[in-house]
């Protein structure tokens, strides 16, 4: 198992460019089994879940075609095989997307019940009520979520009792093909649900109100081949401008917006960052002073998101003052906290609310990784530590980072990767 090896204390500065979004890239893929020709997908990351992605549609018989640059043909008229198996399912939750297009495009799914997740209960019951209200039968049966329907699938009016992006986008794609008008309200209002729906209706879908929490869908006979291009990552854009901050330095991020990022640029300016942005860039310079700390709360979109509380809660371990961090969407997302703290980081933990005490200095440590966003917290500790830090476990870090040692290397970091 890899271990990334970090000597703090270097100077933080370069120009990157950013990825494809993995949260935006994945459901796109998934939705790829809808269409009725082959459709090309570009600017996808090279990340593990991609490929366990696109293994899953493989074994399902699609006919995938790869390029140098990691964009994708798909032509899913060869689909023979509507069972998602746990081997692949018990390995990335977001296996669970081939549910909707399965059952819009065939009539039948079979996908394993996804597992446990270290971050919190992620519950999938809002995907099968939604399913269940378009006329879809579900059992649960030898631990498969087994979906038939009798003919299309119905619109239907849909209420999700909590806001869900997973089941935002799960009932996204089933309604794209069913006959009728599907509404569903207090829809989860995440850029990457936008990209999605950008892709449905690149292939002919009708969708209104993507990006707002009332989605209206107008159901169509068939969709058709189309080429597109995955949005940027504005998690990975967060990360490096986490980094940069936290280090005092200076990064330009390219192919990237500053249009999604908008409660994270502003915690940037309150923690002392100088911001330029462009039409598809971003620079933070520091130069070369301490953040200062930031309080915020996590919530959906467009609030604050907790894909990048770690990484504040990061830069807050260094800042000058006193910041409160408090999560509400996953029970267990402040867990990266305990090996900060082994770093010398001054933390306390109430419940769900990280209070932060800015210190000089970290010390680097061996830690272990959690989950992603964890591991990419620690990888930022470990930059700005005085001496040696080892990451563990950071499988974690490779399905949501494409070669993010690489990309720091190119900003002056001292971080490689070795052999466990």
């Amino acid at each position: 198992m890899d271990k990334l090896i970090i000597e703090g204390g270097s100077p933080v500065s370069g120009t990157l460019k950013i990825s494809g979004a993995k949260n935006s890239a994945l459901p796109i893929l998934a939705a790829a089994l809808l269409a009725d020709g082959p459709v090309q997908i570009h600017n996808l990351p090279h990340l593990n879940d991609i490929t366990t992605m696109i293994t899953l549609l493989r074994c399902m018989g699609t006919e995938i075609t790869i390029d140098e640059k990691l964009g994708v043909e798909i032509d899913p008229r060869s689909v023979n095989e509507l069972t998602a198996p746990y081997e692949l399912v018990k390995t990335m939750r977001a296996s669970i997307l081939v549910l909707g297009p399965l059952l819009a495009r065939h009539g039948v799914a079979n996908v394993s019940f996804p597992g446990g997740c270290a971050i919190g209960s992620r519950p999938v019951d809002i995907h099968l009520k939604g399913l269940e209200a378009m006329g879809a039968e579900i059992t649960i049966d030898e631990g498969f979520i087994r979906a038939r329907s009798n003919g299309r699938l119905k619109g239907a009016n849909i209420v999700m009792e909590k806001v869900t992006v997973g089941g935002t986008e799960n009932l996204l794609m089933a309604a794209v093909l069913a006959e009728g008008t599907t509404v569903l309200h207090n829809a989860a209002r995440e850029p990457e649900i936008v990209d999605l729906a950008e892709f449905l209706m690149a292939m002919g879908a009708q969708i209104e109100g993507a990006g707002t929490d009332t989605i209206r869908v107008h159901g169509v006979a068939r969709l058709n081949p189309c080429t597109f291009n995955v949005m940027p990552d504005r998690i990975e854009t967060g990360t490096f401008l986490a980094a940069a901050a936290a280090a005092r330095g200076k990064v330009r991020l390219t192919h990237t917006r500053a249009d999604i990022l908008d409660a994270v640029l502003v915690k940037f300016e309150e923690a002392g960052a100088h911001l330029s942005i462009g039409d598809d860039w971003i620079e933070l310079d520091m130069k070369g002073n301490r953040p200062k700390a930031v309080s915020f709360r996590t919530a959906p979109y467009p609030a604050f998101p907790t894909d990048m509380q770690s990484q504040f809660t990061a830069m807050n371990a260094v800042a000058e003052g006193k910041g409160t961090v408090v999560e509400t969407i996953f029970e267990n997302r402040l867990i990266q906290v305990h090996e900060l703290n082994r770093m010398g980081a001054d933390i306390i933990l109430e419940g769900n609310t990280a209070i932060v005490t800015g210190v000089e200095k970290l010390t680097g440590a061996p830690v272990m990784a959690s989950d992603l966003r964890a591991s990419a917290s620690l990888v930022i500790a470990g930059m700005v530590a005085e001496g040696i830090t080892t990451v563990d476990r950071i499988y974690h870090i490779d399905r949501g980072y494409e070669c993010i040692e690489e990309k720091l290397q190119q900003l002056g970091a001292n971080i490689r990767r070795v052999p466990g």
